[in-house]
């Protein structure tokens, strides 16, 4: 995987809307919170625009986002929001000078898409908070991003669950929201596994969803490749009339159980206020112990 290079106090970051629309104003904590750190915030023109729930047209969000890969003055990038809309972007992007000279692309839940489609090109991103309120986060969540985008060291130690397997891997970590790579499957942007730990998180399904997304990844064979299973948050579930009978996390328990790789519950990462950063394509080791869990980047 190619690391993009950490930045520097100075260094201008882009702010941009790949899914749905956002105001200026919205942007003011984010804005802040970057210059605290230094960095030289740069409005993207998707900025304002709307096209219903979208920040503009897909053309005018493909511009955008194509225009700060290719500035060299830029040296990251930063999703405003998500929502929906990033895949419908995906397949109009030109990828050819920033697989070239890559640099960070920060975001979560819908920039999973993007997430996949990059790493897939060998190029690491970072799965971490929005700026869309990123001032209501815990402090860590800003933190491990600040560590991220600057290239300091961090790792994550978070307690265990009675749905954890003991054991310890490696690999590089890949992965994000659930119900986002579900929808790849088959295309392009379909997540490589082999050997690879495995990062998932969602927000606001039908439980019947997850076990049904959960029961095709099985059946696509995701479970007989990877090397390690980090369950990030699952909340804010819904349920039918008739109870499913299960929560997510037994749901992916169950469905998980027939193989041998470790599994943790519980990380710090998804739609929760402790969203800490992952660098995604970096190699980690996972280590699941009966009182706590570790992630370590090496």
């Amino acid at each position: 995987m190619k690391i993009p290079a950490k930045l520097n106090q100075g260094d201008q970051i882009a702010i941009v809307a790949t899914a749905r629309k956002v105001t200026p104003e919205e942007l003011q904590p984010a804005i802040s919170l970057l210059k605290s750190w230094g960095l030289v915030t740069m409005m993207g023109s998707s900025i304002g625009l709307e096209e219903h729930q979208f920040a503009g047209t897909d053309q005018e969000r493909t511009a955008d986002l194509q225009q700060q890969m290719e500035d060299p003055n830029i040296k990251a990038i930063w999703c405003a929001k998500g929502g929906y809309g990033t895949v419908r972007i995906l397949d109009l992007l030109d990828f050819s000078n920033f697989s070239k000279n890559p640099k960070w692309i920060v975001g979560y839940s819908d920039v999973t898409a993007l997430h996949s489609q990059i790493n897939n090109l060998g190029i690491s991103t970072l799965h971490a908070q929005m700026c869309l309120g990123v001032e209501t986060k815990s402090e860590a969540s800003r933190e491990t991003l600040r560590k991220a985008l600057f290239g300091e060291d961090f790792d994550y130690h978070f307690p265990s669950s009675e749905f954890n397997r003991k054991g310890v891997a490696k690999g590089e970590l890949v992965g994000g929201n659930l119900s986002v790579l579900f929808s790849l499957i088959g295309s392009e942007s379909d997540l490589d596994l082999k050997g690879k730990i495995l990062f998932l998180e969602d927000l606001d399904e039908y439980l019947y969803h997850i076990d049904r997304m959960m029961q095709n990844l099985k059946r696509n064979g995701w479970f007989d490749q990877i090397s390690g299973l980090i369950i990030g948050g699952m909340n804010d579930m819904n349920d039918n009339t008739v109870p499913f009978g299960k929560t997510a996390k037994e749901i992916i328990a169950e469905i998980t159980a027939e193989y041998d790789f470790p599994v943790a519950f519980n990380f710090l990462a998804g739609h929760i206020e402790d969203n800490q950063a992952l660098i995604l394509g970096r190699k980690v080791r996972l280590q699941v112990e009966a009182k706590e869990s570790h992630v370590t980047y090496f």
